[in-house]
């Protein structure tokens, strides 16, 4: 395996390849990219609904057939932003999205394999770009491109996550390489490699840590996450969904799409494919299995190749190295770290908080699960797999 295959890279992990900053899209988006542009004081002016039925529908069908990578994903950025702030900008959220932003998200979502509301990929993974070119992706160095209502809580937000994704490249990269070296029999490389990702997970949560210095929670929970949720298993819709007009093969039935959250994150199931890491059935593992379409195309690909192929678990149990043994155990317990510290960050960030809007619910996540009890088993299962 080479992460090359997939779209990735070991400098910037699964983040888009271009930066957004860097990408122009047709004439014919002049007055969608206005109107993101302007989001922030759309949203603040209380009736962005009025404002957003005004806009043109460009007719994307056949242009995204055809377009440039760097260009739909970008104009997915956009378009997703847009349909969420025209969903939860107002207080009571809509039955029906308006065909002149239906048909556009559906034409985009359907290019990119991946559901017409706003992924994970379209608020993290293409939507940064550095500030100078000529220095490498930090948190010191990276700025959000499309925001909703904007400001340093909402930026610091998404860009602690881009931080991370740039950090787990050495994850991912090592990942494929120990596929081929646990077939090859090569346990002095493999211990190598997973030394390796023990030195990245620590720099990880470095960045993890430093969530709280420009993101508070109370700002996050009513003024940051309010924007991000979907419409499955949501008691704001209650016809199950939303009506996307316009859309022919919806057939003007409510659709029940799943709300943006960190757990369409592709490098914890990576990982846990890596090392076979498993679950057994609750809530939260169906919730994950289905979040799993929600991801982009390779990056899908990537987590079930991954899965398919490695012998790693086998290979390290077979072995008399302890000092491997211990290496890939230390790895596994790096991975129910980093769900100990999600954990974390959900109850003070979310559970604690008080509900102020339809479907900001503090007990249930963005993608629509009671989550606090399935997370820590998760956490429990996962340090329990290690290997002797």
């Amino acid at each position: 395996m080479e992460i090359k295959d997939y779209g990735l890279s070991r400098q910037r992990g699964y983040l888009s390849h271009y930066e957004v900053d860097e990408i122009q899209l047709p004439g014919d988006f002049a007055a969608i990219t206005q109107a993101a542009d302007q989001l922030s004081a759309l949203l603040t002016s209380g009736r962005i609904r009025h404002f957003l039925n005004q806009l043109p529908d460009p007719m994307l069908e056949e242009w995204a057939r055809t377009a440039q990578e760097g260009q739909i994903r970008t104009a997915m950025v956009h378009y997703s932003f847009l349909v969420q702030a025209y969903v939860w900008g107002e207080e009571i959220p809509p039955a029906h999205l308006p065909a002149n932003l239906a048909r556009p998200i559906v034409a985009l979502a359907d290019q990119l394999g991946q559901a017409p509301l706003l992924p994970y990929s379209a608020y993290v993974l293409d939507n940064w770009h550095r500030l100078d070119k000529a220095e490498l992706i930090s948190l010191e160095n990276i700025a959000m491109f499309q925001n909703f209502l904007g400001g340093v809580d909402e930026n610091w937000f998404v860009l602690v996550h881009v931080a991370i994704e740039a950090e787990a490249g050495v994850l991912l990269d090592n990942a494929a390489r120990l596929v081929t070296l646990a077939q090859q029999g090569d346990a002095a490389e493999a211990e190598r490699l997973l030394v390796e990702m023990d030195a990245a997970w620590e720099r990880i949560y470095g960045h993890f840590a430093r969530m709280g210095e420009r993101c508070d929670p109370y700002c996050y929970f009513n003024r940051v996450r309010p924007y991000i949720h979907g419409w499955a298993n949501n008691p704001a819709f209650p016809s199950g969904g939303l009506i996307y007009e316009g859309v022919a093969k919806f057939g003007g039935k409510p659709q029940a799409f799943r709300g943006q959250t960190g757990s369409q994150s592709s490098i914890v199931p990576a990982m846990d494919a890596l090392f076979h890491v498993g679950h057994s059935d609750d809530p939260l593992k169906s919730f994950l299995d289905k979040l799993h379409k929600y991801r982009p195309v390779q990056h899908r690909r990537f987590i079930e190749d991954l899965a398919a192929q490695s012998t790693l678990r086998g290979f390290v149990e077979a072995s008399e190295s302890p000092s491997l043994k211990d290496a890939f155990n230390a790895c596994v317990q790096q991975s129910a770290r980093f769900r100990t510290r999600h954990l974390e960050y959900a109850a003070s960030y979310i559970n604690k908080q008080m509900g102020s809007n339809s479907g900001n619910d503090p007990d249930v996540g963005t993608g629509g699960t009671p989550f606090m009890k399935y997370l820590k088993k998760h956490r429990d299962e996962n340090a329990a797999q290690l290997v002797t």
